[in-house]
């Protein structure tokens, strides 16, 4: 015999007598927390009374709420590309930086012999001068 589809299946009726097949215990279980009514209000996190992680692991310093991430790239490997103008979209297309969070900062790190435009959300002190010093641009987005 064929399963029956489930819009012909009917509705588990909870708590409708013994001949329903879920009555007494209405498919609770016996006794617990998880058996008695109003169970379902407890708040996320909840451990059952243990103290729960939120409050066991130590909170130190202060956490800016709107701090700025930005994803890192240096001078060193934007000199071995063979681009001219280097965008960030560009940097996350051919796998340099993998995500671009709230934006790319250039740092200095490394020597840079070519001219290049490079466009970026923010640029370290030493890594614009040692882009103008190489005849490019460092365009800020």
């Amino acid at each position: 015999m064929r399963a029956k589809r489930p819009y012909q299946k009917k509705k588990k009726r909870i708590g409708h007598g013994p001949g329903s097949g879920h009555g007494k215990t209405s498919t609770r279980g016996f006794k617990g927390q998880k058996s008695r009514s109003g169970r379902q209000g407890r708040r996320r996190g909840f451990e059952g009374g243990q103290n729960p992680l939120y409050r066991r692991i130590p909170k130190r310093g202060f956490n800016h709420p709107h701090k700025r991430e930005f994803s890192i790239v240096n001078l060193e490997r934007l000199a071995q590309l063979e681009e001219k103008e280097i965008t960030p979209e560009k940097l996350v297309d051919w796998g340099v930086v993998r995500h671009l969070r709230d934006g790319l900062k250039v740092l200095g790190d490394g020597k840079l012999t070519k001219p290049l435009t490079i466009r970026a959300h923010q640029f370290s002190k030493q890594a614009k001068e040692k882009i103008e010093a190489a005849g490019g641009q460092a365009v800020v987005i």
